[in-house]
């Protein structure tokens, strides 16, 4: 006879789970076929990061500098290291005392969350924009509204939205620049635009600002940070787009404060509560981003904005030899491409979801759906890739784009070497 355990595991976490990006990308590539054409992008690979900062951990873990645990709000050498990188763009400067550590950049939105938000609150934030399973876990502390862009504008944020979407409630506006998954960034003017709408409804800008890096266009990259004189601002960063190492899980919250409004509304107490509750970055990185940040040349990051402006330049060249996909703007930073499905042209996908399926099980292409970024029937390109490895990928999705535009059935067989039985299965096929 069984015992009966009185437990069981939870699923409070399962609709979140379910519409994370990392649930998607390992259902996708869970359809690609191993035995097939080479899988794209090829999972688990990142562009090579500096060496200089390499040896910055290597010296870390040779010299035992960060073996310890590390105090809630960081190291303060790091913390210090942040600031002054900053400042370099700042003029308003920030101190050590501004600045914490966080596991990469998540956490400082969940930090900015989590305590700034009052009872009733709600908060803007873009769509497209933040994967849908942050939103999720935001909705659990307040409501969650969105601002719109403006397309004509080169994805600019849309300020009349913005003064719709605002009462009373309404503490902040999140912006992403530069943006993922748009691939724009703002200019000086319009940040400037938005401080001072800011600044007149009673909101702080929080400002997401991971792709700094990652900018190759003709619009320089601006930090919000740069207007903390008209409105307070919180920024976000991490090392892992700059440096392509998302697996070191170290980022930081920045308080560009105003008049000392932080510290009268006891935001600076409630961030070091919640860092003694939760997770620290792992202190051998810490202790290595002073040398990482201080030490990394620019030639380090030329290099990788001309990779990615070529390979930008390559992908919306290709994009525009398939009807069924439309890229609204070139990119000019990130290292993804943002399209819309003209539905209309395909004969038997149903949405944003089914495409991405079919194309991962038929193509071993593995794209995001746009509904993973809460934009239905959008997708999301990944262009991180050397051009030969980019032009089989477009190649790919023509040929999928083709096939599934052409009225009759398909033959199977020839498509991607896959078991027929499940390719059927995947498209609907009886």
């Amino acid at each position: 006879m069984a015992n009966n355990w009185q437990f069981s595991g939870s699923d409070e976490g399962k609709a979140a789970s379910e519409a994370s990006l990392s649930t998607y990308t390992s259902k996708l590539f869970a359809l690609c076929n191993p035995d097939g054409k080479p899988i794209l992008p090829p999972r688990g690979e990142t562009a090579e990061t500096s060496h200089t900062a390499e040896r910055a951990v290597v010296k870390a873990v040779l010299f035992g500098t960060g073996n310890a645990y590390a105090p809630s709000i960081g190291l303060p050498a790091a913390k210090r290291a942040v600031a002054e990188y900053l400042n370099k763009d700042l003029p308003k400067k920030l101190s050590a005392d501004d600045v914490f550590m966080t596991v990469g950049c998540k956490q400082a939105i969940e930090l900015a969350v989590d305590t700034l938000a009052k009872p009733n609150a709600n908060i803007l934030l873009p769509k497209p924009g933040y994967p849908s399973n942050l939103i999720r876990s935001i909705f659990k502390h307040l409501e969650v509204r969105n601002y719109e862009f403006r397309r004509e504008k080169h994805y600019e944020i849309n300020l009349d939205s913005v003064r719709a979407a605002v009462d009373e409630n309404t503490f902040a506006i999140f912006i992403i620049n530069p943006h993922n998954p748009n691939g724009n960034t703002y200019s000086e003017a319009h940040l400037k635009q938005l401080a001072l709408l800011a600044r007149e409804l009673g909101i702080m800008v929080v400002s997401d600002e991971v792709f700094r890096w990652s900018v190759f266009g003709n619009n320089p990259f601006v930090p919000m940070g740069k207007f903390s004189s008209i409105v307070p601002v919180v920024t976000l960063g991490s090392i892992s787009k700059g440096w392509s190492v998302p697996g070191w899980r170290t980022g930081w919250i920045a308080l560009h404060d105003l008049d000392g409004v932080f510290k009268s509304k006891n935001v600076l107490a409630a961030i070091k509560q919640f860092l003694d509750l939760n997770s620290k970055p792992p202190t051998v990185i810490q202790a290595a981003i002073p040398t990482i940040l201080e030490k990394t040349g620019k030639d380090f990051f030329q290099r990788r904005q001309i990779f990615l402006k070529v390979s930008t330049e390559f992908a919306y060249y290709k994009l525009m030899s398939i009807p069924s996909l439309t890229c609204y703007m070139k990119p000019e930073a990130c290292t993804f491409l943002w399209t819309e499905l003209n539905l209309s042209s395909f004969v038997d996908i149903e949405d944003d979801e089914d495409f991405c399926k079919k194309l991962a099980t038929e193509e071993n292409l593995v794209l995001l759906p746009g509904i993973a970024f809460t934009l239905k029937n959008w997708v999301r390109h990944s262009i991180d890739m050397d051009t030969p490895t980019l032009e089989d990928a477009f190649d790919r999705l023509k040929s999928f784009c083709d096939r599934h535009s052409i009225l009759g059935e398909t033959p199977l067989k020839d498509v991607n070497g896959v078991n027929e039985s499940l390719l059927k299965d995947v498209n609907g096929v009886n």
